[in-house]
């Protein structure tokens, strides 16, 4: 009997040290201020984004099954309140199926970004297809979602992609395609009137296409959970707003 025991405690202890070193690998992301006087549009935060920030990629896979792994790279930045986004995508397949806000878009070619302001599991799913689609809610697990007014979303998030804007059906071949993207705090709803500026969060990136020929699930910081899994606030690595 104590011998059982004495198994039972060496495995907790064993899954409590695996659990312990997956956080350990926990990325820091300072996120530079990008100083700008005036209206900005789209095409200057490009520019300003390739002028001031390192890429940083999301090249993690996690899960065995999905081993086909595009490449993907993204620059952040913060300027006026408003987190500047660039992904960089290169990929077999092709698709944007979703046009409507809010729709499933982790179903096309699809670039996320989840974050948790203040770092208390409560966490935006920024998700965007191919074609600059947007879908967006809150809250603090995958089954707790309050979805932001699709007006607002369009009305406050500007994206830019060079696959254009319009719907398709999958192409395969080689494509290489970018996407900016500019997030006005206001946005952060449930948050009023948050400061990034010295903001301590956390945050996850990440590719996926569930409805692509080659599905797959790159992130940026180490998920470990058994299966894919987004929606999992406690594998966000860390991100630093200077």
């Amino acid at each position: 009997m104590w011998r059982r025991i004495h198994l039972i405690l060496w495995f907790i202890g064993l899954m409590l040290a695996c659990k312990s070193e997956i956080h350990s690998q926990d990325k820091v992301l300072k996120v530079k201020e990008i100083k700008y006087n005036g209206q900005v549009g789209l095409e200057q935060v490009s520019q300003l984004l390739e002028q001031h920030v390192e890429l940083e990629h999301v090249d993690l896979i996690n899960w065995d099954k999905f081993s086909y792994r595009p490449d993907v790279a993204f620059r952040i930045a913060h300027s006026n309140n408003a987190i500047w986004l660039k992904y960089y995508v290169k990929e077999k397949n092709i698709l944007a199926s979703v046009g409507d806000t809010n729709g499933p878009v982790a179903r096309d070619s699809c670039v996320e970004f989840f974050l948790d302001p203040l770092g208390n599991g409560n966490y935006y799913n920024f998700e965007f297809n191919c074609i600059g689609t947007v879908h967006l809610a809150y809250g603090p697990g995958r089954g707790q979602r309050q979805f932001v007014d699709p007006n607002t979303i369009r009305n406050l998030i500007e994206v830019q992609s060079t696959l254009g804007s319009q719907t398709f059906t999958e192409r395969t071949g080689d494509f290489t395609w970018e996407m900016t993207i500019i997030i006005p705090a206001e946005i952060l709803t449930h948050n009023p009137e948050i400061k990034l500026k010295g903001l301590k969060s956390t945050a996850n990136f990440y590719k996926c296409g569930d409805a692509t020929s080659q599905r797959h699930y790159l992130t940026w910081n180490p998920v470990g959970t058994e299966k894919p899994d987004y929606h999992r606030p406690e594998f966000f690595g860390k991100l630093i707003f200077q």
